[in-house]
């Protein structure tokens, strides 16, 4: 016969009591038990003293017998020191589902050619006045070419006639 260590629900709707039980694994939750070796009051605080109570000797009977506790009991065994439950580790747990993979898909393409379509914005608010501003500066370095050419044709008459005054 498989023996388990379980919780048996009790109390109102709303106002949930469990005992945790010592039973045949083919009985009912709430059904027929061997023996009750502890009480559950989740409605208590959690730091609250009276939360959990476990009878350890009886427990560590059980579990000498070979009774397998479920994964809620044996949780509160390894808090009260009785047996040390082992870790579970379930990477594909946190994993999102299909849906919501397609729909980051989704949220991050339209982020992407929103990204994109700003981009473009910015690059066609700019062009003009780049564009304008290097006719200006090709205006103004057409400006300032005429006046050095005339600068430098001025000078050497300017140097000649300074010689000629000197003569």
């Amino acid at each position: 016969m498989a023996i388990a260590i379980r919780l048996a629900r009790g109390g109102a709707k709303k106002r949930p009591y469990y005992r945790i039980v010592v039973s045949d694994v083919r009985s009912p939750r709430d059904g027929k038990y061997l023996e009750q070796v502890g009480i559950y009051n989740p409605v208590l605080a959690k730091d609250d003293d009276n939360r959990v109570k476990l009878i350890e000797d009886r427990i560590r009977y059980w579990l000498g017998v070979g009774a397998q506790p479920t994964d809620r009991v044996a949780r509160f065994l390894d808090a009260a020191g009785i047996l040390e439950r082992k870790a579970k580790n379930n990477p594909q747990k946190a994993e999102p589902g299909e849906k919501a993979k397609e729909r980051a898909e989704e949220k991050a393409e339209k982020a992407r050619e929103a990204e994109e379509a700003k981009k473009a914005a910015e690059e066609e608010a700019n062009a003009p006045a780049e564009e304008a501003a290097t006719e200006e500066a090709g205006e103004e370095a057409a400006a300032e070419a005429p006046a050095e050419e005339a600068a430098a044709e001025d000078a050497p008459a300017e140097e000649a006639g300074e010689e000629k005054a000197e003569g």
